[in-house]
């Protein structure tokens, strides 16, 4: 079949076809020039694929070379006329495809090809999880039975059981949970079930948690969908004071007086009319009160004794008489005002940071400007908006106070302290922005986590983002709060052990950062020419070839490039078992029911 070469042009050969016949069945096979070097007395093989045949001519795109046992990406020199061509041997085939020997330690079993029957797609494990991933396909392509599979295969036809794998799914639609159960039956691998339905029925699972005393300025701000920088020194003010007001009781009375007092000498020396002075100030004592300074506080005057409340009673000539008293009363509680911060081994709830919220809005002197305290106000109806929905579970402990390294390990602890390989982590039951939050949260804990441990990357966590375009965005988090955490981790992460797998069909509204940081992908089928454009900047070694395959490719297959695969390989990933629920609807079954 294969003739002389008649034309070389850039990485492509020209072949006569000898055989003068088409033979559709080989087209994307893979071929070898060999050709002896007298210099060094071996043997030179320069690998190609097919990618065009006609009558005449067989079109080859040069690929790489085989050296030394071992498949070099990239051409540095080309095949000579001396040079013959054949179809690749079935052990060069493996060194190009991946070692067909899966069950070794080293190994994980990605799929079969597509091309070559009978032969496994292959990846080491150290060059395909040590680096981000990309899964990339539109909806119905299969990309969550692609997922589920290959983690059932790290499982299922490992030699060696991996017993200190940390992986964590966060399962925007509860599809995972069925096809992790085969998992859990296996000796000594628990997988523990996480959900953020808030009336649980299942035994066997926990409801998604926080600590409220975990949370940071950066983490309330999220919390509390702040898109204004301004307003962190608020939130900043309030961690204080919730550490204040927690402290002890005699300590908190004391700066909640000087927070009352000095908010209540700036409305006083606003300006305003006596009665708008006389009605601010006792709106202010109904909200905000201590057993020290309230409406009914005694303010001793020579010759008799009269209540706050009585003092701001007005004249005849519309004057506040004992104003004065009044300014000398409150400026006896406004000695204090530096105070150490210390959380440490302090536990709190949300409605403690809430009160601490409502006084931080006090002491920035937003009662007596309008405008202000209206764009801060927003804050305290978020928080109270939290605080009276089923989302405050999510930050409610109750088992005392925990550090939060403790805290992460204990995520990977069974109910009887046995030790948890997989997390799934169910967020079918909470809305897209407050999943986006909670997926945040739980990703700035694991990267700090990991940072801090003394030795590096002895805790590696492999974290799968089902759906990631929800909340792997190019959002404004770097202007609000500095960083984007997705971001930080996709830069910084892969040197402590936190590795992410980003499962998306929307590649275009995917954090750009995070995604030129992947260095292997997992591409289904896709047509939106948008998403198309991505792929395609995603690898040098991508022909033309490759995306109008895309277009085409049938549920359950993939084309795999990137650092753990030589070339880009089309892969058909097994059905998992059991299966992840993420089939579509049998309207047929259910259209047709008796």
């Amino acid at each position: 079949m294969f003739g002389k070469i008649v034309k070389i042009e850039d990485k492509y050969i020209e072949l006569e076809n000898i055989s003068k016949t088409i033979q559709a069945n080989v087209i994307n096979y893979h071929v070898v020039f060999e050709e002896n070097d007298s210099s060094s007395g071996t043997i030179s093989k320069i690998v190609g694929e097919i990618i065009g045949m006609d009558e005449q001519f067989i079109r080859i795109l040069l690929i790489g070379e085989l050296k030394e046992n071992t498949f070099v990406s990239g051409v540095m020199k080309y095949p000579s006329k001396k040079s013959t061509c054949r179809i690749v041997y079935k052990g060069e085939l493996e060194l190009i495809i991946g070692f067909q020997d899966y069950s070794s330690k080293d190994t994980v079993l990605i799929g079969s090809s597509s091309l070559y029957d009978g032969f496994h797609i292959t990846a080491k494990i150290n060059e395909i999880l040590t680096h981000h991933m990309a899964i990339i396909g539109n909806s119905g392509s299969g990309k969550s039975c692609g997922v589920a599979s290959i983690i059932q295969n790290l499982f299922y036809f490992n030699k060696g059981i991996p017993r200190n794998i940390h992986m964590v799914v966060f399962d925007v639609y509860g599809e995972y949970h069925t096809s992790l159960t085969k998992i859990n039956d296996m000796p000594g691998i628990n997988v523990k079930y996480y959900t953020t339905r808030t009336d649980i029925v299942e035994n066997t699972t926990e409801l998604v948690s926080i600590p409220a005393y975990f949370l940071e300025v950066d983490d309330l701000a999220l919390l509390l969908n702040v898109n204004d920088y301004t307003l962190l020194p608020i939130l900043e003010k309030t961690l204080q004071y919730v550490a204040v007001f927690k402290d002890s009781e005699e300590k908190a009375i004391s700066y909640k007086n000087s927070i009352i007092a000095k908010s209540l000498l700036d409305i006083i020396g606003s300006g305003k009319s006596s009665t708008q002075l006389g009605d601010q100030i006792i709106s202010t004592l109904n909200k905000f009160n201590t057993k020290d300074l309230n409406l009914e506080s005694p303010i001793v005057q020579p010759g008799y004794t009269r209540t706050l409340k009585q003092c701001l009673n007005i004249d005849t000539n519309g004057k506040m008489g004992a104003l004065q008293f009044v300014i000398e009363f409150l400026n006896g509680f406004t000695s204090l005002d530096a105070f150490e911060i210390n959380r440490e081994g302090l536990v709190y709830n949300l409605e403690d940071i809430y009160n601490a919220l409502e006084f931080a809005l006090m002491s920035e002197g937003m009662l007596n400007n309008a405008t202000l305290y209206e764009k801060a106000n927003e804050l305290r109806v978020r928080m109270h908006s939290i605080l009276n929905s089923p989302q405050r579970k999510y930050f409610e402990y109750n088992k005392g106070y925990i550090a939060k390294e403790q805290f992460v390990k204990s995520m990977f602890l069974t109910e009887t302290n046995e030790y948890a390989q997989l997390l799934n982590m169910n967020f079918n039951y909470v809305d897209e922005r407050f999943a986006k939050v909670l997926t945040k949260l739980y990703m700035k804990l694991f990267f700090n986590f990991a940072t801090s441990l003394q030795k590096r990357g002895s805790f590696p966590i492999h974290v799968i983002l089902e759906e990631a375009h929800r909340y792997v965005q190019n959002d404004n988090d770097i202007n609000v709060i500095g960083y984007n955490i997705f971001d930080r981790i996709t830069k910084e992460g892969r040197k402590y052990g936190v590795i992410l797998c980003f499962i998306t069909q929307r590649p275009s509204e995917l954090s750009t950062t995070c995604l030129s940081q992947c260095s292997n992908f997992l591409i289904y089928r896709i047509f939106y020419p948008e998403d198309i454009d991505i792929v395609v900047s995603m690898s040098s070694n991508l022909t033309l070839q490759d995306i109008e395959k895309l277009k085409t490719l049938r549920p359950g297959t993939a084309l795999v490039f990137g650092s753990a695969f030589c070339v880009p390989l089309l892969t058909n990933l097994n059905l998992p078992d059991p299966l992840p629920k993420s089939t579509n609807v049998d309207l047929e079954s259910i259209w047709f029911e008796e």
